[in-house]
């Protein structure tokens, strides 16, 4: 049987990685994205530009989803979205920027889950969620998306317990830092903290694994979670459910 799988936020980074990813396992991939890069069209035919945020975004790409495979066997999370970073911290996030994150981050995964259930009950599937450390870690300029993150890792354990016993595996994968545009665009929080610092963003960068005392010395790289979502997706451990895997480098130090 076709193995068919759905991407959220594809066009690059973390969810451009896991399209690739998924593609050399063998799944057909619909992949949504506001803007389908050109990188996107070389991984995937059936890229759908779409806006995750609204209200209707999530329920068409689903649609289209089934129409075009017959069925979704892994539903992988990844589209979430800030206005910051936010320099001035709580004080300077307005009720438009708490909505926008919301939106995107925490709804659209209401949204698609319930879409995809349906199919993933039907055909024994999963769903994977791209979520972040920032949800144990909040940082001031983050608030609005961290907040979302941690209703989001919070969404992920009640659905792995609903929805467990009908079949479906429910996890989520927590990143720290990622090699991604987040770190390396203008206006990005690289951006911000490399200002803050008095440094360009290149060397922010290669100084962030020693300022945030990751072990390994080094950042995440946006493949390794492509791996870890393949790994999951493989079923080799099929016991892994209502988990949260975090890869970080043991920037977080805590017990979980």
């Amino acid at each position: 049987m076709d193995k068919n799988a759905v991407v959220t936020g594809a066009s690059k980074g973390i969810g451009l990685a896991v399209a690739a990813a998924l593609r050399d396992e063998g799944y057909r991939v619909v992949a949504g994205a506001r803007t389908i890069s050109t990188e996107l069209e070389q991984i995937t035919p059936l890229a759908m530009s779409v806006d995750l945020s609204t209200p209707d975004g999530p329920g068409h790409l689903v649609d289209a989803a089934i129409r075009e495979l017959g069925g979704i066997d892994l539903l992988v999370n990844n589209v979430a979205g800030t206005n910051g970073p936010h320099a001035g911290g709580f004080l300077a996030v307005s009720d438009d920027d708490w909505q926008h994150a919301l939106n995107l981050t925490l709804f659209s995964t209401i949204r698609v889950s319930r879409a995809a259930l349906p199919s993933l009950i039907e055909r024994g599937g999963q769903i994977i969620t791209i979520n972040s450390v920032n949800a144990r870690r909040p940082p001031a300029h983050l608030v609005d998306i961290a907040a979302a993150k941690a209703a989001q890792l919070n969404l992920g354990k009640a659905l792995a317990e609903e929805f467990g016993p009908r079949g479906v595996r429910v996890n989520t994968i927590s990143p720290g830092p990622v090699r991604t545009a987040v770190w390396s665009e203008p206006g990005s929080t690289g951006d911000l903290l490399a200002t803050r610092a008095g440094v360009s963003r290149d060397e922010l960068l290669a100084s962030l694994p020693a300022t945030l005392g990751a072990s390994t010395g080094r950042i995440t790289e946006p493949a390794e979670v492509a791996a870890l979502v393949v790994f999951l997706a493989s079923g080799k451990v099929p016991n892994i459910h209502g988990a949260d895997l975090v890869i970080d480098g043991a920037f977080v130090r805590s017990y979980r």
